[in-house]
């Protein structure tokens, strides 16, 4: 059977109805040229090509051999480039998730921009979904990647999966403009032991409720949590009601609701860590080129 070689050197004799100058166009010298053709002819069992010394002529199945060959060599390297995109990470599928206050936060928004620019074949799934959900989604192979807001709590899931920390961000207080703290650069977590505080239902955002609790815990007190939000996003509304104080990433500054202020705190264990999850044993290349984006977001942003 004729393979792409003997097509390829079909096609230049053809388009050049020369063999001198289908050689030079080839980058090779005319006899294997010629023994290629014979040998394409004798598959075939016709002659493709009329020839004498000075002239080379088309015969009838030589016209529809050219016209199918060239679809053939056409669509040979529409192959090969679809199968190196894909071996480099520049087309395939990719499932994210994220956790809803890495919205806020600049490591989401620029590394989804820089992946689409360079790979724009890749299809994107997104997909909403707090860190522990996310850890099982990865785990039940669900998603391919995700941005948590924590280190796994199993150690079967610490096992099966790799963690690339972006970012240790630091927790500031979301106030009411009017409350005595608001005009305050920073407070010390201690200084909050009487006020009311809004916050998540820790069965759905465990690490920042967690995280409160130990920071009062640290200051000698258990905080009151007055009320509950079901998105971190809603605790904003709450605290502009004068409701409580919502403890949130320093990135939510960047909604300036009415009504509300945000005040840092002075203590080296206010912060929420950001990373980027995904299974240790998971080949795709498109993951890959994905880590290698957040990777360069980082290092570019150092965030």
């Amino acid at each position: 059977m004729f393979d792409l070689r003997q097509l390829r050197y079909f096609v230049a004799v053809a388009e050049e109805l020369s063999f001198t100058r289908a050689a030079q166009r080839l980058h090779i010298s005319q006899p294997p040229l010629s023994q290629q053709i014979q040998a394409l002819e004798q598959d075939l069992g016709t002659r493709l090509l009329d020839r004498d010394k000075r002239n080379v002529a088309l015969t009838e199945p030589g016209r529809i051999l050219l016209e199918e060959a060239r679809q053939i060599l056409a669509k040979a390297e529409e192959t090969r480039a679809h199968v190196s995109d894909a071996a480099a990470g520049f087309s395939g599928a990719l499932r994210l998730a994220y956790t809803i206050s890495v919205t806020f936060h600049r490591a989401l928004p620029q590394t989804l921009l820089r992946f689409r620019q360079n790979a724009p074949k890749v299809r994107m799934q997104l997909h909403e979904m707090y860190s522990e959900p996310q850890f099982a989604a990865l785990r039940a192979e669900q998603i391919d990647v995700g941005f948590v807001r924590d280190e796994p709590r199993h150690p079967s899931d610490a096992q099966a999966l790799r963690m690339d920390v972006i970012d240790y961000e630091p927790l500031v207080l979301a106030v009411p403009c009017g409350h005595r703290l608001a005009e305050q650069d920073s407070v010390h977590f201690g200084s909050l032991a009487s006020e009311s505080f809004v916050s998540q239902p820790r069965e759905l955002a465990a690490t920042l409720y967690d995280r409160l609790v130990q920071l009062g815990a640290k200051a000698g007190f258990h905080p009151l949590i007055g009320q509950q939000a079901q998105q971190i996003n809603g605790l904003l509304a709450l605290v502009a009601a004068g409701i409580g104080l919502a403890l949130v990433p320093a990135s939510m500054r960047a909604v300036q609701l009415g009504g509300v202020s945000y005040v840092s705190l002075e203590d080296p264990d206010a912060y929420l860590l950001l990373a980027v999850a995904s299974r240790k044993d998971n080949p795709s290349p498109v993951l890959a080129k994905f880590l290698q984006i957040v990777k360069g977001v980082e290092d570019a942003h150092d965030l």
